[in-house]
């Protein structure tokens, strides 16, 4: 009792420093974790309402963002850290201090874990452990690349527990407990995960390797770390199987950040503790001590030729598979993610601290931290001059270093002593601890302003609630944006979102309808055009307005309900933007003439594919479009691609349009209203080379909407009832043709028509089309996301797996029944014959 108690004060006081230095360093950067206002802080405000009943969705679909959206997959890629539920405690204006408590006990819990298993890797001081542990925990991973997802920190939580979980295979016990170990990893956090595992895969290589073991030895331990980890995973299959269907049906990936050739200087870079800047490259500092154990292994005679060559081949494999494109492919589930292609260096720095531990388990004598020294200045000199280098890293270089190799040379050479080893240890905890707050300082960067929360967020929110009107129609926080997920955090049903899951569809939809996106779509924002708002029943939105709050009060619009009906035969025109709100809408209210060019430069027309604009001169006019419509009718512009500012002569301002093909596209821009002789006059002056659409004016035709809102309201749904992930809809009787859903049509719905069938509905243009034969009064729609049944069917399977072990580990182990004319000796007190023998 008094080991395990005396381990549990190891891990908890290596994880309480790893807690206290992070927290040291984001109360002086004064930041929270970066990039939680962008997605962590609405997410959790999202889990919020699911646990307190203010959601219109549920756990398998969010009403809230993309103008509808399955959820399940986001919940599990979000929100499934076991540390985001006890901040539902929390009042929900404090989203991100739960996003910091999450961050900060996921860095607690994965330090912990780790002291604990470098004593499982070798036996050695147990304080030495917690001081090595604090470098994984507070590594630069955590500080730049964790940090802007708290969900990926509970990848600094699965390496260890799967680390643990390989250990209790190499010695051939706790298969249940190693099992329940994998599953907890995987349910916590798929992607890093999957990192994980292959990095406890390759530990438990290395250790077996490490060591001379029987070949019937090595097959049983691979035999039970095989099945370890597939009936681990298998238990977390609906989070397996709802992720990878997903992400098949998700946006792809645009890449911000490509793979150039990155000098050998630039890479060594990073190994050394400060900040890190310059170009994205893997961030796997575990800070000076790590660094110098690390270098001093080879160099380590106290510790067997066959380990270090294990440890260092094994190092140098995962950094080669760092630099080499289809291996970086591998650690990342075959795509490179957008904005961070080295999101698994988590991995590496995790077995440089396991490496180094090796190293100062085996007490390095003079010639290892000799050697160490001197790799270590050899890296300094390579790396001199990069832009990750600067004056504080020689600093911590030249300080650091004599403080951490006195402390060490006196634990090698004062180890009988216990007043000078135990003061060599505050020593080394002490430098240890200085530069890993040091280092999550630098690396955290300057704090951007917060727009997850504060006064103008909570008067949002407070003016979205006042107006709801769902499910009659929506009320939308955009074009108005604190943050890419402005509908979860604010709580309306817009058309923005943010996600690694958001369905191609939903992508496809809003750009086709002219709403903007970012992140090559996989950030999608509102529509802000009349007619786009209508085909999305929005009845209230936020618009730009001046400070304090940003926003003016909510805007009320017509729109129709949720549920429309398209007349039978009602044809599908694509042809443009105009064309295709006009077929959604089921009837004609734009003029939408073809432009006459002029200016200069001059544009080319390259057929339906759209103008080519040149850039602009200096002095030059610019490039002018001239389209003749109706007047009194309001025009509008839409660039789609187009970077450059846009003016009407004589109409006012104009304004900047920001457009990148592929990663960003502008929505649709008011011009103001058509004059009086007809003429819409475009100014366009490009910064570069791009394309704007065939025809990019459209002149909404006075009185056209409102007509057109008219006829669906009468038309349209009588009355709408709506559930987590569920719709209802009462039409006019006998009504044909088709019930517009104004959702994206993504896959998991089953619609049915008059009582009938529940079928896979069509796809009007990107939204939900319910086919209603000959007639109907009433349209019934459910959810189901695609690899939920596959994997509960999956997860039965392995737990009945785990169960039979179980039982038959039970079986195996019981004492055997003695017989019973034995059980009636000891019941009458007779003795078994020869029982004095």
């Amino acid at each position: 009792m008094g080991s395990r108690w005396r381990e549990a004060r190891v891990c908890a006081v290596s994880g309480g420093a790893a807690m206290a230095g992070y927290t040291l360093a984001a109360g002086l950067r004064g930041a929270w974790p970066p990039g939680a206002a962008q997605t962590a802080v609405p997410f959790h405000a999202q889990l919020w309402d699911l646990a307190h009943g203010r959601s219109t969705g549920d756990l398998l679909f969010n009403w809230n963002s993309g103008y509808g959206a399955p959820f399940l997959a986001d919940f599990f890629a979000y929100l499934m850290n076991p540390f985001s539920w006890p901040t539902l405690l929390l009042p929900r204006s404090q989203g991100q201090l739960a996003v910091f408590l999450v961050a900060l006990l996921s860095i607690g819990l994965g330090t912990g874990l780790m002291a604990h298993v470098l004593g499982r890797l070798h036996a050695g001081p147990h304080w030495l452990r917690a001081v090595t542990a604090v470098g994984y925990g507070l590594c630069a991973w955590v500080a730049d690349n964790g940090g802007t997802s708290p969900t990926w920190l509970w990848g600094l939580v699965s390496l260890p527990l799967l680390c643990l979980a390989g250990d209790w295979c190499l010695h051939e016990r706790r298969w249940v407990a190693g099992t329940l170990c994998v599953t907890l990893a995987w349910a916590g956090n798929l992607y890093t995960a999957a990192m994980a595992t292959i990095t406890a895969g390759l530990v438990l290589a290395v250790r077996l390797a490490a060591a001379r073991r029987p070949f019937r030895q090595l097959v049983r331990v691979t035999g039970r770390a095989v099945t370890t980890a597939a009936v681990g995973i298998g238990l977390a299959g609906p989070v397996l199987f709802v992720g990878i269907r997903a992400a098949q049906g998700a946006q792809p990936e645009s890449p911000l950040y490509p793979f150039g050739p990155a000098g050998l200087g630039e890479h060594l870079a990073q190994l050394l503790p400060g900040p890190h800047t310059g170009r994205p490259l893997p961030d796997v500092s575990v800070g000076l001590l790590g660094l110098l154990l690390v270098a001093g292994l080879p160099f380590n005679r106290r510790v067997r030729v066959r380990e270090r060559v294990a440890w260092g081949g094994l190092l140098v494999l995962v950094v080669l598979s760092f630099v080499w494109t289809p291996t970086v492919l591998v650690w990342h589930g075959l795509a490179i993610p957008a904005g961070g292609p080295y999101r698994v260096a988590f991995a590496l720095s995790g077995l440089l601290v396991l490496a180094g531990w090796v190293s100062l388990a085996h007490r390095p004598d003079p010639l290892t931290l000799a050697g160490g020294a001197g790799v270590v200045l050899l890296v300094a000199g390579l790396a001199a001059g990069r832009p990750s280098v600067h004056a504080s890293t020689w600093v911590l270089l030249a300080v650091g270093g004599a403080v951490l190799l006195a402390a060490l040379w006196t634990l090698d050479h004062r180890h009988t002593d216990r007043r000078a080893g135990a003061a060599a240890t505050l020593v080394l905890g002490g430098a240890v601890f200085g530069g890993a707050v040091w280092s999550a300082y630098a690396a955290m960067g300057t704090p951007s302003p917060g727009t997850a929360s504060g006064p103008p967020v909570r008067a949002a929110y407070a003016t979205l609630r006042q107006a709801a009107q769902w499910p009659q129609g929506r009320t939308d926080p955009g074009p108005h944006a604190f943050t890419p997920n402005d509908p979860m955090l604010l709580g309306g049903q817009g058309g923005g979102y943010s996600s690694g899951y958001l369905p191609t569809v939903t992508a496809l939809l809003l750009h086709d309808l002219g709403a903007g996106w970012t992140a090559g779509g996989r950030e999608t924002a509102s529509v802000t055009d009349p007619v786009g708002r209508a085909l999305f029943a929005v009845r209230t939105y936020l618009d730009d307005g001046p400070p304090p709050d940003g926003f003016t009060p909510g805007r009320t619009v017509g729109a129709p309900p949720l549920v429309t009906v398209l007349p039978p035969g009602a044809a599908t025109d694509t042809s443009s933007v105009w064309s295709r709100q006009e077929s959604l809408l089921g009837g004609r209210v734009y003029d939408v003439p073809e432009p006459a060019p002029g200016g200069d430069p001059l544009p080319t027309l390259h057929g339906t594919s759209g103008w080519s604009v040149p850039a602009t001169p200096a002095g030059a006019a610019g490039t002018v479009f001239t389209a003749a419509c109706t007047p009194g009718g309001t025009a509008y512009f839409h660039g789609v691609w187009f970077a450059g500012t846009v003016s009407v002569p004589g109409g006012g301002p104009g304004y900047r349009s920001d457009g990148a093909q592929p990663t960003t596209a502008v929505p649709i821009h008011l011009l103001g209203e058509v004059p009086a002789d007809g003429l819409v006059r475009v100014v366009l002056r490009a910064d570069a080379v791009t394309q704007v659409p065939a025809r990019p004016i459209g002149c909404l035709r006075p009185g056209a909407l409102a007509a057109e809102l008219a006829r669906l309201g009468a038309t349209g749904a009588t009355r709408v009832s709506v559930g987590g992930h569920t719709l209802a809809a009462d039409l006019p009787p006998g009504s044909t043709g088709t019930a517009l859903l104004s959702a994206p049509a993504t896959a998991g719905w089953t619609c049915s028509a008059g009582g009938g069938p529940s079928v896979v509905p069509g796809s009007v243009l990107g939204m939900i089309g319910v086919p209603l034969g000959a007639g109907a009064d009433r349209v019934g729609c459910s959810f189901r996301p695609p690899g939920l049944t596959e994997g509960l069917t999956v997860a039965l399977a392995a737990a009945a797996t785990t169960v039979l072990v179980v039982v038959f580990g039970h079986l195996r182990h019981r004492p055997a029944r003695r017989p019973r004319s034995a059980r009636r000796a000891a019941q009458t007190g007779r003795r078994w014959p020869g029982w004095h023998a």
